[in-house]
């Protein structure tokens, strides 16, 4: 077995090629984008947070600890 025997087929080769620098194209136009504004006037709306689910089993190993998840 010679060691080129694992190494694909140029065609192969080429396409791994040609994907690599259409990613690397996007990651350049995404590097380049402004930044996201952090101000509130850009952002009117509150965003509400999520409700956070304890389980019963979560409730036994809290309270077992004495950690008392009320």
């Amino acid at each position: 077995m010679s060691s080129y025997e694992e190494l694909a087929a140029p065609a192969d080769l080429h396409a791994d090629c040609e994907a690599v620098s259409r990613r690397l194209a996007e990651a350049a136009v995404k590097a380049t984008r402004p930044a996201p504004s952090i101000h509130f006037d850009d952002l009117p709306r509150e965003t509400p947070k999520r409700e956070i689910e304890i389980s019963e089993a979560a409730q036994r190993l809290a309270n077992a600890l004495h950690l008392h998840l009320d």
